[in-house]
């Protein structure tokens, strides 16, 4: 099982996830909560949903920026970004997203499978040797 180098690189891992999972269930709430507003016509919560919708996308903007230095530790390849590179063959979706697996991986186990090199890593650093 691979390890990482320093503790700033899992701090960056677990923001990432979290942010990945808080965000998508924010934004959709956002936007039902938007079309209920305009069904209503009630204006006052269409500015409050309008600001939750800004902050979901910011919370999906610093994801994004987050995960672009989400690397395995083997392949190097982001793990939480989305990258269009080939999957390994033995790869799993969680509700149809590799990211999503990895993300809740993350966040639950401490340790996660790469989708692309299918190699275990674990959310730990690694001894250094003197």
């Amino acid at each position: 099982m691979h390890r990482f180098r320093s503790s700033s690189t899992i701090f960056r891992f677990r923001l990432a996830s979290a942010l990945l999972l808080l965000g998508y269930p924010l934004a959709l709430a956002a936007l039902a909560l938007l079309v209920y507003s305009v069904l209503r016509s009630d204006r006052e919560l269409a500015i409050q949903v309008s600001l939750l919708g800004g902050l979901a996308g910011l919370m999906l903007a610093f994801q994004w920026i987050i995960a672009r230095r989400t690397h395995c530790p083997l392949c190097m390849t982001p793990v939480l970004a989305k990258t269009h590179c080939s999957k390994h063959r033995r790869a799993r979706k969680l509700l149809g997203s590799y990211r999503l697996r990895v993300a809740v991986a993350v966040l639950f186990r401490g340790k996660f499978s790469c989708p692309y090199c299918h190699e275990r890593s674990e959310l730990k650093v690694r001894e250094r040797r003197r």
